[in-house]
C-alpha cells in the first residue's frame, strides 16, 4: 500500500488536472503493469497467428461469468480464469492430436462459451447487468486490482526470462525445438495458461470486445518496423505502453470510453508502421 501512497503523491507534483483524480492515477499504473504483459504476449500471439485463440479466449469470460452466476459468487474472477485455462490447454491438446483445422476447433469452441454465457446470463433479461465484461471500464480499478496486476507482471517477466527463447524456438519450429530436448507441449500449454490469466483478469478494464486488439495491434505494428527480434520485442513493449497511456489521457479529456481510445491510438500505431514498411521495401527495390 506504501508503494500505491508514494505513486500517488507522485502524480500530485504533475501540472495537469487529470493526475490529481484517484480513479486516473490507479489506471495509469494499471496500464503501466498490464501494458508490457501484452506487448510480451502479443508478439508470441502474431508469430504463432494466435489471434482467433485469444478471441476465443476472451470471450469464453461470458461463460466463466455464466458460471459464476450458477455458483452463487459475488466476484466470478476465479471460474472465470479456471475456465479460461481448461479451455485453452483443451485447445492444445486438440491441436496436437487432431486432423481437424485449428480454425475449426476453435470456432466450436467460441460457438459454445458465448451462446452458454449469453443464454445463462440473459436469463429474465438480466444480462444487462453484466455488460461492463463486454466494455470493460479501467477507471474502475482499485489497489486491489493494482496488486494482482503487479503479480501477474512479475510471472510474466519472469517467464519471459527463463523461457522465452525456448518458446520462440517452439512457435518458429516445433520439429527442431523437440530435437533439441524442448519439452514443446509444456512450453505451449504454460504460455496458454499465462495468456489465459492475463486476459481474464484485465477482461474489466478494457472489456471482451477489444481485448484482442490490445494483444494483436502493437506487436503487429512492431513487426512491421523490426529489424531482429530484440528490436521487436522492445518497439511491442514501447507502442503498447504509449498506446495505453496516450488512449487514457486522451480519454479524459473527450469524455470517452478509455478502452475503446487506447485501441483508436494503437490503431493509429499500426496504420504509421505500415507508411514506414512500405518505405522500407521501396528502398530496398
Amino acid at each position: 500500500m506504501e508503494i500505491i501512497n508514494y505513486w500517488y503523491r507522485l502524480l500530485d507534483m504533475l501540472p495537469f488536472s487529470w493526475a490529481h483524480y484517484y480513479f486516473m492515477k490507479n489506471a495509469l499504473l494499471a496500464i503501466l503493469l498490464v501494458a508490457p504483459c501484452f506487448a510480451l504476449l502479443g508478439t508470441v500471439v502474431v508469430n504463432n497467428r494466435m489471434a482467433f485463440f485469444t478471441d476465443v479466449l476472451g470471450h469464453s469470460a461470458l461463460a466463466g461469468v455464466a458460471i459464476g452466476v450458477i455458483l452463487g459468487l459475488s466476484d466470478p474472477t476465479l471460474p472465470m480464469i479456471i475456465l479460461a485455462i481448461s479451455l485453452a490447454i483443451a485447445i492444445i491438446i486438440l491441436k496436437n492430436t487432431t486432423k481437424s483445422s485449428i480454425d475449426t476447433l476453435l470456432g466450436v469452441f467460441m460457438a459454445f462459451v458465448v451462446a452458454l454465457g449469453i443464454v445463462v446470463l440473459s436469463r429474465q433479461g438480466g444480462f444487462s447487468r453484466y455488460t461492463g465484461y463486454i466494455i470493460g471500464d479501467i477507471l474502475t480499478v482499485g489497489p486491489a486490482q493494482i496488486f494482482a496486476f503487479f503479480g501477474i507482471a512479475l510471472a510474466i517477466f519472469a517467464y519471459w526470462y527463463l523461457l522465452s527463447s525456448a518458446l520462440l524456438l517452439t512457435v518458429v519450429n516445433p520439429s527442431l525445438a523437440r530435437s533439441r530436448g524442448i519439452k514443446t507441449f509444456l512450453i505451449e500449454s504454460s504460455f496458454a495458461v499465462l495468456l489465459a490469466i492475463l486476459v481474464m483478469v484485465s477482461i474489466r478494464l478494457v472489456g471482451i470486445l477489444i481485448m484482442n486488439s490490445l494483444l494483436v495491434l502493437p506487436a503487429a505494428a512492431s513487426r512491421n518496423i523490426a529489424k531482429d527480434i530484440c528490436s521487436y520485442t522492445f518497439l511491442s513493449v514501447a507502442i503498447s505502453v504509449f498506446s495505453g497511456v496516450t488512449g487514457l489521457i486522451a480519454s479524459y479529456y473527450w469524455g470517452a470510453s478509455s478502452g475503446a481510445t487506447i485501441v483508436l491510438i494503437a490503431c493509429g500505431c499500426y496504420c504509421i508502421s505500415l507508411l514506414f514498411a512500405k518505405k522500407h521495401l521501396q528502398q530496398g527495390e
